[in-house]
This record gives structure tokens, C-alpha cells and sequence, in this order.
């Protein structure tokens, strides 16, 4: 069987090269092996950001017979090709072909086709794909995936692409002059918010209505209207149900941009999974094994799956987490956070690692910033790479996410609030009101995984080093779902106090 093969080839490779201690990649092989042998559907949790992790699903995909798609960003993609395929080809001896791109060359390939997430969604919604059905396919980094899905349904309508409507309607000038006139005073009246961006109000969707069936053939005639396509794929997206309709906003220029996204994608995947097995890879897309709230939000049904949690002896993290902190939502927040951070940072810059301090809130990370540069210095750098040693990174979530692993790992990780989605972002709001329509638990079922998902992502790195993660959030301490919080940290030793001696060892 493959399984037995891709075992005993995978444990010969990985004593002779020596790679990087995950304990887990002979388990992962054989779930891969398997899958592919069955032709049966897997996820598979990771809780690693340690890239070797993917010689696991490699090897039993090189060694397979028969053709495999693996769906991955561009980023893993250069790495594999680079890296990891090359050196794996060559001692397990095997002769794969390796295609990049959006289909197979041709209809007798039986190697391993390379591809983005864009390029195989598009193809799977697709109602002519020219991929083959029924190629199992593994999908790395699929933590992404629900973003990508969304990314791929969403229709934009940009300021240049008013010129273009414009241009194909030139006895309407005035008329789609005018309308943008009103729909550019009615969107810069909303409050403005860091986010930068605004739901559409129903008057400013009967604006864009408007425009549309002036547009729009009459549907029982043969009249021929021109419309370019981003305007089409505006319309269409559109006339769906569950659309968020937002505007983004640009201050300085006082444009705009359109767009139409669907609140949930599992309406528009469900067609998906049954077309061929899949194999999804992530590092931590659900607390529980059975990944409920994820397989829900992606529309997947039944499948195999194995959650991998880090090392307690390698991988444990020293957690800081204070009591009697006033909560995030109150006046006596900010002052109580500065004095936390300044404590913090004084016990610990004596070394030369990484101190990186996690702010979601924008208003609150620019004045923290400015606060403790104040006091530190040019090692205090607000959402930049480029850090001297002994460096102090103020970032937020999604800089951390897109950026760490261009960094060191950090000996200090502080935590100013939980990355719960924010109620004022526009977009949260409106995929909470979606939820509460539906008369579904909002908070359950999307702010919190969400939390706990960024929450495990963003500790992953500091656990290389077991160093410290401060979390100065207190609602952890008083609310229900602290322990759902911890569980996400696991595991931890926890510590109640500050003292010098915490970071003795890290530093020496």
C-alpha cells in the first residue's frame, strides 16, 4: 500500500537530512496516503507555522501513481519549487512531473499540477472547468480559504471604470455624471472611521438602481445595451441574496469604490466538494478536532479529520495573564495598557530578541506607539520589518499575520485586546446583521472562531523560542468564553506576576 511506502521513504529522508524536529509528519503522510488511495476527504490542523510540515504531504504526492492537484499561494508555491520538491525528487527517486499553472497540459498528465487559490476557484465554479473532476487536491494554507472564496465572488466597481461606462455610453453623460456626483455626496457623508470604508444605505443602493435600469436592456425586447464587464459582474453579484454592498473610501483624492461580496461562501462551495476529494491543510482552522464552525462556514460535509497540537515539552508558551485590569471598553483602558507595556518592556530589553505588541484598535496602536517611542527610542517601530536588535515591534493583527515570518521570533508577544472582530468596521457590522436575520448566534459562530483562530496564528511563533505571551485583555478572566480563549493557548504555564527573572533564561 502507498501508505506503507510513503512512511518508510519519508522517515528514511527525514533521519538523513536532519530537518527541523515536527513530530508529526510520519502521521500526516500516511492520512495523506490514504486519502489519496481511498479518494476520500481530509483536514488536517497542523498548529505549526514550521514549513517542513509540508514534506508530509509531498512525499505521498510525488510517490502517488496517479495525478494530484495542490492549491497554494504563490509564496508556497516558490518556496516547494525551490526548495523542498527538488530535494525530495531526487533521493526518493522519483520522477513526477511538476506543472505550474491553471489546467493540466494535457489529458494523459499524471503528474503534479501546481496552482493558485484563485486559479482553482475560479475553475471550479466555473460552468465550463477544464480541470478534470475527480483529481484529489490538496489545499495548503487553508486557513485562508474562506477569504479567498470571498475574494473570488466579490465584483468591484473602481473609479476608472465609471470613465468606461462612460465611454460605451456617450448619449448618457450627463445622466451617469450627475448620479455619480450624488452617489459621491451621499457615501462622504457617512461618519468617517479607520476603516475607511461605509455600508451602502438604501437610498445609495436606489441611486445605483438607478443607473442600472437606465442601463439594463428591457428583458422581453432585442434591444443590445453595452455594459463593460466589471459593470456586469456588479450587476449579477448583486442580484444574489446575501450580498454586503460597501463603498471604500479614499479621503484624499475623494473617490470611491464599490463592492458586492457575499456574507457567507459555503452556499457557493457546497457544489465544490462534491467534484473531487479534497485534502485541507491548515495550522488552526477550528478549536475542536471535528472542525464544526469551519466546516459549516466553508459548507463542507463529513470528512477524515486530525488536529496536531504543539509539543508541551518544545512548544509551550509562558502566559502573562493579569487580573483586575479594567476591561478594553472602559476610560481607565488606555492608561492601565501603558503602564502594562512599560513594565513589561523595561523587565525585558536588556536582550537583543523580538518584543512585537499586538494592537487591533487603530486609534489606540498610533498612540501607543508614539507613547513608548517616547521612552524607548528609534527600536520602537510601528508596522515596519526592518528592526534593529533589541527591536520593538507595534503592529496590528493582520501585519503580524502577513509579516512574522520575515522576522526573528520574538521573546515577548503582548496582547492589548482579544482580535474580535470590531463592530465598528462596517464590514463586521454587516455580516452581524446578516447573522441576526438568520437568527443564528453571531458571536459563536463568527466573531469568536475568528478571535481564536487569529489568536492561535499570531502565539504560533513565539512558541520556537518559549517565550512570553502577555495577554492584557481581562475579559478572558470574566467571560464565558475565557476558557474557550485558553483552551486556543494550550499549552501554557501560566504566570499571575512580573518579575526579572521570567526573561533570565530567554535572554541568556
Amino acid at each position: 500500500m502507498i501508505e506503507v511506502e510513503v512512511h518508510s521513504s519519508l522517515r528514511a529522508f527525514l533521519r538523513e537530512h536532519a530537518q527541523p524536529s515536527w513530530p508529526h509528519h510520519l502521521t500526516m503522510a500516511r492520512l495523506v496516503a490514504r486519502a489519496l488511495r481511498l479518494g476520500r476527504s481530509a483536514l488536517i490542523q497542523t498548529g505549526s507555522t514550521v514549513p517542513s510540515y509540508r514534506l508530509s504531504y509531498l512525499a505521498p504526492a510525488l510517490i502517488w501513481s496517479k495525478p494530484v492537484i495542490l492549491v497554494a499561494p504563490v509564496s508556497v508555491q516558490q518556496w516547494l519549487l525551490r526548495i523542498e520538491i527538488p530535494c525530495l525528487q531526487e533521493w526518493m527517486g522519483t520522477n513526477k512531473a511538476i506543472h505550474v499553472g491553471k489546467t493540466f497540459p494535457d489529458q494523459r498528465f499524471r503528474g503534479l499540477l501546481i496552482t493558485s487559490p484563485a486559479s482553482w476557484l475560479a475553475d471550479r465554479l466555473s460552468q465550463f472547468p477544464r480541470l478534470p473532476s475527480g483529481i484529489p487536491t490538496l489545499i495548503d494554507d487553508a486557513d485562508d480559504l474562506e477569504e479567498w472564496a470571498r475574494n473570488y465572488l466579490q465584483a468591484g466597481i473602481k473609479p476608472q471604470d465609471w470613465d468606461e461606462l462612460m465611454l460605451g455610453h456617450p448619449q448618457q453623460v450627463d445622466l451617469i455624471r450627475d448620479l455619480r456626483v450624488r452617489l459621491t455626496k451621499a457615501i462622504f457623508e457617512h461618519p468617517t472611521n479607520p476603516y475607511e470604508c461605509c455600508l451602502l444605505s438604501s437610498g445609495e443602493q436606489n441611486i445605483l438602481q438607478q443607473l442600472f435600469e437606465i442601463l439594463k436592456p428591457v428583458a422581453d425586447t432585442d434591444q443590445y445595451l453595452y455594459l463593460p464587464e466589471a459593470w456586469q459582474n456588479f450587476w449579477h453579484c448583486w442580484q444574489s441574496n446575501g450580498q454586503i454592498i460597501w463603498a471604500e473610501v479614499s479621503p484624499t483624492t475623494g473617490q470611491f469604490s464599490l463592492y458586492c461580496s457575499p456574507v457567507e461562501v459555503a452556499t457557493a462551495l457546497n457544489s465544490v466538494w462534491s467534484q473531487q476529494p479534497v485534502v485541507l491543510i491548515g495550522e488552526a482552522l477550528d478549536l475542536e478536532t471535528t472542525a464544526p464552525v469551519y466546516r459549516q462556514q466553508l459548507g463542507l460535509g463529513e470528512l477524515t479529520c486530525l488536529k496536531f497540537g504543539p509539543d508541551r515539552h518544545s512548544e509551550m508558551i509562558q502566559l502573562y495573564l493579569p487580573d483586575r485590569l479594567p476591561m478594553p471598553n472602559t476610560a481607565l483602558f488606555q492608561d492601565a495598557l501603558r503602564q502594562q507595556v512599560r513594565s513589561l518592556l523595561t523587565l525585558s530589553c536588556s536582550g537583543k530578541e523580538l518584543t512585537v505588541i499586538l494592537v487591533g484598535d487603530m486609534p489606540l496602536k498610533a498612540q501607543l506607539g508614539a507613547a513608548i517611542a517616547a521612552e524607548f527610542g528609534s527600536r520602537v517601530q510601528v508596522e515596519k520589518t526592518n528592526l534593529d536588535d533589541g527591536g520593538i515591534l507595534v503592529c496590528g493583527w493582520e501585519f503580524w499575520r502577513d509579516h512574522h515570518s520575515e522576522l526573528s521570533s520574538p521573546q515577548l508577544l503582548i496582547i492589548a485586546t482579544l482580535p474580535i472582530p470590531s463592530l465598528e468596521n462596517p464590514l463586521v457590522a454587516g455580516r452581524v446583521a446578516y447573522y441576526k436575520q438568520q437568527h443564528r448566534d453571531w458571536f459563536r459562530l463568527y466573531l469568536l472562531p475568528a478571535a481564536l483562530r487569529e489568536l492561535q496564528r499570531a502565539v504560533t511563533p513565539v512558541r520556537a523560542s518559549q517565550g512570553v505571551v502577555a495577554l492584557l485583555d481581562n475579559r478572558v478572566n470574566h467571560r464565558s468564553y475565557g476558557n474557550q480563549v485558553l483552551c486556543a493557548l494550550s499549552p501554557f504555564a501560566r504566570i499571575n506576576y512580573l518579575d526579572r527573572s521570567l526573561f533570565a533564561d530567554l535572554i541568556s
